[in-house]
Order: structure tokens, then C-alpha cells, then sequence
């Protein structure tokens, strides 16, 4: 296939939680002025983190005592969505960066997030993954999910970000993650076995990030029509990054709602 524009990719960075919503926030910013370009970043989280979305409570999506025992991040996204366990050895993040007037991404959420997801669902199909986009930002393999995604439109940009599990670790992730009924945590655990599913669990072989990485390479790039090129960060991007992380790790921030 022919491809046309070219978009950076970066990736695979490892960061704390704070720096990796910083850094997605920096790149939707300065992408909807001009001075970043259209942007694919593939990242990871260390140590493990809890993502909670913009409208939601840490009090009662998340169990602070457990993840301080862990020694797990707690962050707010600047998008919507729910809470989402983010294990530092079983998820690769991508984050995806565009102006919102680009004619590959429909101006709608729905038609947006088919498009956006198709790059996952592709880039899993060529490990040989039976991948289906499930509306509304979800991917699943065997009816399981395996990628959440989650989006905001600020400025003039589109910030999308989301998860693709090569395992999961769902014990320590309703530990982590507050239960509604401490009894029904045993079942819980079991019914997300069955809800939730990871690349290696399907594969049924053991699976590393950069494998990943490149089949979300080639995924996206089919997906959108695109030229993948490799870049990293400008110093405006890092330094804009590292100014916004004093406000990701903010009890401010984090306990806002």
C-alpha cells in the first residue's frame, strides 16, 4: 500500500506516571499551535500506576492504601473514562497525537475511535490475533477485552491514549483497584478472567514489548495510510513536559473531584 504523510513515532520510552501524562499533554498542546507534529508515542510505566479518568474520584475508584504497599502511582488522566490498573512489566501505552481538522479521523468520537482503534486491531491481526473493534473504545480478542482507549479534543487537537495488554496481572489489579463488596472480590477476579484477555494468554507463547511494538508500527501505519518515521522529543516538548508534571503529581490535581 501506498503510503502518505509522514507522522513521528516514539517509542518505547519508560517513565513514571506523571511524566507520561505530562509528556501526552505537552504533545496535544503544542500540536494544536504548530509546533509539534502529528505524533504516535509507545510507551510503558515505571513503577506500575493506576490511571483515574478527568471526572472521577481516587476515594472511590481506588484502594491508595494498596497502592502505596506496592509502591503504585496514582494519577489523574486529563481524559474521561475509568480507572485503569497499568502493570509496569504487561502493558505497552500508546498515546496518539493529531490536529483535529486532519481528514483521516472523522470529526465524530465514534467514527474517530473506529478509525484511531483500527491500528491496534490491525497491528494485533498480524501477530495472529483474531482482533475486533467493540464500540465504543474498546478492543477484544474472543469477545475478551485486550485495549482501552480513552480521548479528549482541546485546543484545536486530538489527545487519544490507550492500553494493549501482552499480560495481565487482574489479582493485583483488584487490589489496587477499590471493590465495591470485599466478599465478591474472588468472584470479581474470576468473572475478569473472563472478561479480560492479554496477547501472551491468546498466543499462548511469551510475547516482548518490541514485538508489540512493531506490529502496532505496522498496524497504524495501515490503519491511517501513513509513513511511521522514528523522532524522539524536542527540548520544547520536554521542557513544556516536565513543567506539567508538577501539576500530575499534585494532591491538587489528584484529589480534585
Amino acid at each position: 500500500m501506498e503510503l502518505g504523510e509522514v507522522w513521528r513515532l516514539i517509542g518505547i520510552e519508560t517513565h513514571d506516571a506523571y511524566t507520561n501524562m505530562a509528556i501526552d499533554e505537552a504533545l496535544m498542546r503544542l500540536r494544536a499551535v504548530g509546533r509539534a507534529p502529528n505524533t504516535i508515542r509507545l510507551y510503558k510505566w515505571r513503577p506500575s500506576a493506576v490511571s483515574i479518568g478527568f471526572f472521577q474520584s481516587v476515594e472511590e475508584e481506588v484502594d491508595v492504601g494498596a497502592c502505596a504497599e506496592l509502591g503504585v502511582d496514582v494519577v489523574r488522566r486529563m481524559t474521561g473514562g475509568g480507572a485503569v490498573y497499568h502493570d509496569s512489566e504487561g502493558e505497552l501505552t500508546y498515546s496518539l497525537v493529531v490536529d483535529a481538522g486532519n481528514p483521516k479521523v472523522p470529526p465524530d468520537f465514534l467514527g474517530s475511535y473506529r478509525v484511531l482503534c483500527d491500528g491496534i486491531v490491525r497491528g494485533l491481526r498480524s501477530l495472529g490475533l483474531d482482533a475486533r473493534f467493540h464500540p465504543v473504545n474498546d478492543v477484544v480478542v474472543g469477545g475478551r477485552k485486550i485495549s482501552g482507549s480513552a480521548q479528549t479534543r482541546r485546543m484545536g487537537a486530538i489527545l487519544q491514549h490507550g492500553t494493549v495488554l501482552i499480560r495481565a496481572d487482574v489479582s493485583k489489579m483488584f487490589r489496587v483497584l477499590r471493590v465495591p463488596d470485599e466478599k465478591l472480590r474472588d468472584k470479581m477476579i474470576s468473572a475478569a478472567h473472563e472478561r479480560v484477555t492479554s496477547i501472551e494468554r491468546e498466543l499462548g507463547r511469551g510475547v516482548g514489548f518490541e514485538e508489540v511494538f512493531e506490529a502496532l508500527r505496522r498496524g497504524f501505519e495501515e490503519a491511517l495510510g501513513i509513513a511511521l518515521e522514528g523522532g524522539s522529543l524536542s527540548e520544547e516538548e520536554r521542557s513544556l513536559a516536565m513543567e506539567l508534571r508538577g501539576k500530575y503529581s499534585s494532591r491538587e490535581w489528584t484529589y480534585m473531584r
